[in-house]
């Protein structure tokens, strides 16, 4: 039983060294360097039907912009442009987007204020706990070291901001990494990885709480 535990110990350390060693800062141009939110607020109205005003969904299943890094927008706009992160209206939304309307996009929705729904009262305090500690039994790294403690990421990192993010939303993506299905290869991008690996060690449970503790955040 001892050996066994032992084991388990090490295994998890292993797992932890491998996670921070693969928590590289991504390749992504920064989009300040061209984009402007004045030249981003034209081209973000068409957004507004489905990510709701200056980017804050009404409806769960899509996510919420404001507020997020633009680093990571960018980034995720040319996945969907080159076909490596799928979804059957985000790919065609992207595939007319210019490198400049990119940037212009993605710093027009950081710089607005993310507003949103509460944590439901039955599970945001298990899922804080997640958030703040981890669960290193099971190897899971703390959400707060890669998305900070208030949730708004790490731009410099490529990691993104989960404050006031849909807990509807937030399942669903943990649930695309844990199955492989958020992007066509699990090294889409140089964080991707670590989500892979960490979502498929949550529970059905853990995922709920923890979705449900960002959605709050703010």
């Amino acid at each position: 039983m001892a050996k066994r535990a032992l084991l388990i110990t090490a295994s998890a350390s292993l797992l932890f060294v491998v996670w921070a060693a693969a928590a590289t800062p991504p390749v992504t141009p920064d989009p300040y360097t061209d984009g402007t939110v004045q030249a981003g607020t034209t081209k973000a109205a068409v957004c507004f039907s489905c990510h709701g005003p200056n980017g804050n969904s009404q409806n769960p299943v899509w996510p919420r912009l404001a507020g997020q890094n633009a680093v990571y927008i960018a980034e995720q706009l040319h996945l969907f442009k080159a076909g490596i992160r799928k979804n059957p209206v985000m790919q065609p939304m992207a595939a007319g987007l210019s490198d400049q309307d990119i940037d212009n996009l993605a710093v027009f929705f950081a710089a607005q204020t993310p507003a949103g729904l509460e944590g439901d009262p039955s599970y945001w305090k298990a899922g804080q706990a997640l958030y703040v500690h981890g669960d290193e039994s099971h190897g899971i790294p703390a959400c707060a070291a890669c998305h900070g403690p208030v949730g708004r990421g790490n731009p410099a990192a490529g990691y993104p901001a989960l404050e006031a993010q849909q807990s509807v939303y937030v399942v669903s993506q943990l649930q695309n990494y844990a199955n492989g299905t958020r992007y066509s290869a699990t090294t889409a991008t140089p964080n991707s990885i670590i989500m892979f690996d960490i979502a498929k060690n949550l529970t059905p449970e853990q995922i709920r709480d923890v979705a449900s503790y960002v959605q709050g955040l703010r």
